[in-house]
């Protein structure tokens, strides 16, 4: 039987965007490709493409100097324009589910079902009680379709469209696997979004976005130390080149970082507590963090004190086979949280359907 072909993995991301292209072999799976580039500022905003030639340059850019020959390529929309939810809903076969769901659908999604791309699937069955939960996935026709295009006029062929919590969640099974039993708690924070997953066993009962991230670090940097955009960012980045280190002494960016850290920690824990509190999980056992801001110090460790579990740094490499003779290990060991939506796309293929 031939082997199956991944898919380009192609993270669109707020501040960047992100290629993966992993080669699945006896050995495993292969790291083939990464790559990663800036975006302007603002080009993408909570999830909307503001300048998409600006998208399209860095994709044919970023395609171009890896010299990829595949065009088959997973993408991933986020933000507002996303609802998950999990619903309970009378037992039924899947054939009268395929039926009903777009009229259960309209009571829990806020825009008109005609303006949405609608997906589910089935969590548990219930029969003692007649019920059954459905994760209930609805993601805004315009947005989606503003991606496609994107992705097309950059002269690849969009194969998969999933949504970054799914997807995430995808790489975890693959980077760790999942414990019965255990409720694990994967939390991104990109540039402009957080994003909670909370998963029971291997399926999702929780999600949340908060309209919080790494921009809020620079943000606060500039405002409260009175210094330019690109020095903010490059304090937050723990680096001083090209900036004045008088100017600014390292520890009043730390105190700068830790409020962040702790506004964001108390965001997460309000989100946490509530679903503790309508959840029959009785605890959470670990938190996974990812993107940009999961290298910040300080926030790992506020969660961590704040919410009373362990916080790891996600990797999605941790089952991958990475050639050293290919890859700089030190910058793939650098971009690992960044890198969560990109492997998760990459190890989707044509005609997968995804969980």
């Amino acid at each position: 039987m031939a082997r199956r072909k991944n898919a380009l993995g192609l993270d669109i991301g707020s501040s960047s965007v992100k290629l993966v292209q992993f080669r699945e072999s006896k050995k495993g799976i292969e790291l083939a490709n990464f790559s990663m580039a800036p975006l302007p500022s603002e080009a993408i905003v909570d999830g909307a493409l503001m300048n998409s030639p600006a998208v399209v340059d860095t994709i044919q850019s970023m395609v171009s100097a890896q010299k990829l020959k595949s065009r088959e390529v997973a993408v991933s929309v986020s933000g507002h324009s996303v609802i998950i939810k999990k619903i309970s809903l009378p037992a039924m076969t899947p054939e009268e589910l395929a039926e009903s769901i777009r009229w259960e659908a309209e009571q829990y999604i806020p825009f008109d079902i005609n303006d949405v791309y609608l997906d589910y699937e089935t969590l548990k069955e219930r029969p003692e009680q007649g019920q059954m939960d459905v994760l209930l996935v609805a993601a805004k026709r315009e947005i989606v379709d503003e991606y496609l295009s994107v992705v097309r006029e950059a002269g690849l062929e969009p194969v998969v469209v999933d949504v970054d919590c799914l997807t995430i969640q995808n790489a975890f099974e693959v980077a760790y696997g999942y414990s019965l039993g255990e409720t694990i708690v994967l939390i991104d924070v990109g540039a402009s979004t957080l994003n909670i997953n909370v998963l029971s066993g291997k399926a999702t009962t929780f999600t949340r976005d908060i309209s919080m991230g790494g921009n809020q670090y620079t943000e606060e940097i500039q405002k409260q130390l009175g210094v330019s955009y690109d020095e903010a960012e490059a304090y937050k980045l723990g680096g001083e080149k090209g900036v004045d280190a008088d100017s600014v002494v390292p520890h009043e960016v730390e105190r700068v970082m830790t409020q962040v850290s702790e506004s964001i920690a108390s965001e997460i824990h309000r989100s946490l507590d509530f679903y503790l509190a309508t959840s029959s999980e009785g605890r959470l056992s670990k938190i996974y963090l990812s993107g940009g801001s999961a290298k910040v110090p300080s926030l790992a460790r506020t969660i961590e004190q704040r919410v009373g579990v362990q916080v790891e740094q996600f990797d999605p490499f941790r089952n991958v086979q990475i050639d050293p003779k290919l890859f700089n290990l030190e910058y793939i060991n650098e971009i690992r949280p960044l890198a969560c939506v990109a492997v998760g796309l990459g190890l989707r293929y044509r005609g997968d359907k995804g969980r």
